[in-house]
C-alpha cells in the first residue's frame, strides 16, 4: 500500500520506517505512536528528501523536543562560521535545527545543513523571499512567495513555518489597539508589511492550499506560525494572540484533511502565570497539535539572561504539555548569537526540557536523575560526568579546584555530608581533626 506522509500512512495502518526508530527512541510501543500520528497529536517531520535524518517523534506522550535557530544574515554571512554551530548543536543532540538564513547564499547554506544534519531541518521561507526574488518586498508576486517554499521542500527541509493565520482584520486590531511591542516575528511583520502596502489579505492564507499540495508532495510538516505572539509580556494572551490562534485551529484541519502534519507555534514573552493557560488554549483550539514555543520568556528585563527567562518559563510550559521548545541564548534581543551563546542556549532548554519531561512522566526522565543522584551518594565523579546534560562544564570545575580528599570537593571538604553518612555507614568512625 502506498502513501503521500506520514500521517496518510498512519491512517491507513502503515508502520514507516521513521514510526519504527521514532518508537525505539521513546520506548514506546509502535501502534500506539501510529495511532497518536493518526490523530494529529505527533508529528513526524521528515521530508522525502532529507536522506540524512534520523527521524524524531514531537508531541503527545514523547520526550520534549528542542530546536536550534542558526543562518546567516547581512551583518554576519560567514557561512563556515555557521556550519561550525551546525556540527556543534548536532553533537549536543539538538533534535531540530531551524535555517533562519535571511541573505546572500542562503540556499548553498540550507543544501550543506541538510546534507549533514541527521536533526530535523526547519526553515522560514519568507525570511529568504526577498534575496530569493531580488525585489523588492512589496513588488514580490504570491507566485513567488510559492516558489519560494517549493524551493525549500525540494531541498529537503522536515517542517516550515508559514505565518498563514494572520488576517488583515487582525493588523487592523493591531493598529488600532497600539500593543506596546506591535508585531516582533520577523515573517509576520514582512507579511504585514506585504498585506498593507499592497492592500491585499494574506498571501499565505489566499494561497493555503497551493502552500498544502507542496507539504503533501514532499511530506513537509507545517508549522503554522504565529505572526502576532506576544513581544513583551504585555502584550500577552491578547486579542491579536488569541484570534489567531484560532486561525491556526481552522487552518489545522484544513492541512489534516490533505494528510499534511502540522504543529503549532506559540508565544513568545509571557507571565509565569498565563503560561498554563496558554497551553490549554491551544490544545483545546487546535485540536491537540503539537506546540512549539519560543521561551515563553517569563520577564522582559534581562537582556544577555534571556536563555534563563527562556528556561523558567520553557520548563514550565513543557510540564503542563509544550511538546517543543525553540532554544533562546543570551544574545537574544542583542546580536547573532556565537557559538558559545548557542552551547548555553541550547543546555539551558534542554534543562528546560528535561524538567517538564519530569513533571508529564515520560518513560526514562526520572530515571536519568536517580541514576545521578546514585552518583553523588557514592561520590562516584567519574560517574557523575559521564551522566551530566553537559559533561565538560562540570569537569572544568572539578579540575579547577582540587580538594584534599577525593571524596569531597572544596567547598566542604571533610565536612561533606555524604562523606561523613557514608562513613558512618560502613562502619568508620568520622574524626574531622586528624581523619
Amino acid at each position: 500500500m502506498t502513501y503521500t506522509t506520514q500521517l496518510d500512512a498512519a491512517r491507513k495502518g502503515i508502520i514507516t520506517k521513521e514510526m519504527e526508530i521514532v518508537a525505539d527512541k521513546e520506548m514506546m510501543d509502535v501502534e500506539e505512536l501510529r495511532e497518536l500520528i493518526a490523530q494529529g497529536k505527533v508529528v513526524i517531520p521528515a521530508n522525502k528528501n532529507h536522506k540524512s535524518l534520523s527521524p524524531e517523534g514531537i508531541g503527545k506522550g514523547l520526550k520534549t523536543k528542542i530546536n536550534v535557530n542558526l543562518g546567516i544574515s547581512r551583518d554576519c554571512k560567514d557561512i563556515d562560521r555557521e556550519l561550525e554551530k551546525v556540527k556543534t548543536a548536532i553533537e549536543m543532540k539538538a533534535e531540530a535545527i531551524m535555517d533562519l538564513s535571511n541573505y546572500g547564499k542562503t540556499r548553498e547554506f540550507r543544501e550543506k545543513v541538510v546534507e549533514i544534519s541527521p536533526a530535523m531541518i526547519g526553515s522560514v521561507p519568507m525570511y529568504d523571499a526577498v534575496g530569493f526574488t531580488e525585489t523588492a518586498l512589496v513588488k514580490i508576486t504570491e507566485e513567488q512567495f510559492l516558489q519560494v517554499i517549493e524551493q525549500h521542500a525540494k531541498d529537503g527541509v522536515d517542517f516550515m513555518t508559514i505565518h498563514a493565520g494572520l488576517t488583515k482584520e487582525i493588523g487592523d486590531r493591531i493598529a488600532k489597539d497600539k500593543r506596546l511591542t506591535h508585531i516582533v516575528s520577523r515573517g509576520g511583520s514582512l507579511l504585514f508589511g506585504w498585506m498593507y502596502m499592497n492592500n491585499k489579505e494574506n498571501p499565505m492564507l489566499t494561497n493555503f492550499d497551493k502552500i498544502l499540495d507542496i507539504c503533501e508532495k514532499y511530506d513537509v510538516t507545517l508549522s503554522l506560525g504565529d505572526a502576532c505572539r506576544p513581544g513583551s509580556i504585555a502584550d500577552a494572551t491578547d486579542y491579536a494572540q488569541i484570534q489567531e490562534l484560532i486561525n491556526l485551529g481552522e487552518l489545522t484541519k484544513r492541512a489534516w484533511e490533505r494528510n499534511v502534519q502540522v504543529m503549532i507555534e506559540g508565544p513568545g514573552h509571557m507571565a509565569i502565570n498565563e503560561i498554563e493557560a496558554n497551553v490549554m488554549l491551544e490544545k483545546k483550539l487546535c485540536h491537540e497539535a503539537p506546540f512549539y514555543v519560543l521561551g515563553p520568556l517569563v520577564t522582559d528585563v534581562a537582556p544577555g539572561y534571556d536563555h534563563i527567562t527562556s528556561a523558567i518559563g520553557g520548563a514550565l510550559a513543557a510540564s503542563k504539555g509544550v511538546d517543543f521548545l525553540c532554544y533562546v541564548t543570551p544574545a537574544e534581543h542583542l546580536r547573532l548569537p556565537d557559538l558559545n551563546d548557542m552551547k548555553e542556549g541550547i543546555v539551558a532548554t534542554k534543562i528546560a526540557a528535561h524538567a517538564g519531561d519530569i513533571a508529564k512522566g515520560i518513560k526514562g526522565a526520572r530515571e536519568w536523575d536517580n541514576a545521578m543522584s546514585k552518583a553523588r551518594a557514592d561520590l562516584d565523579w567519574a560517574t557523575m560526568f559521564e551522566l551530566a546534560l553537559d559533561p565538560e562544564k562540570p569537569r572544568k570545575y572539578r579540575d579547577s579546584s582540587k580538594p584534599e580528599h577525593e571524596d569531597s570537593c572544596t567547598m566542604c571538604g571533610k565536612m561533606c555530608a555524604l562523606r561523613t553518612v557514608n562513613k558512618i555507614f560502613n562502619g568508620e568512625e568520622v574524626d574531622l581533626v586528624f581523619d
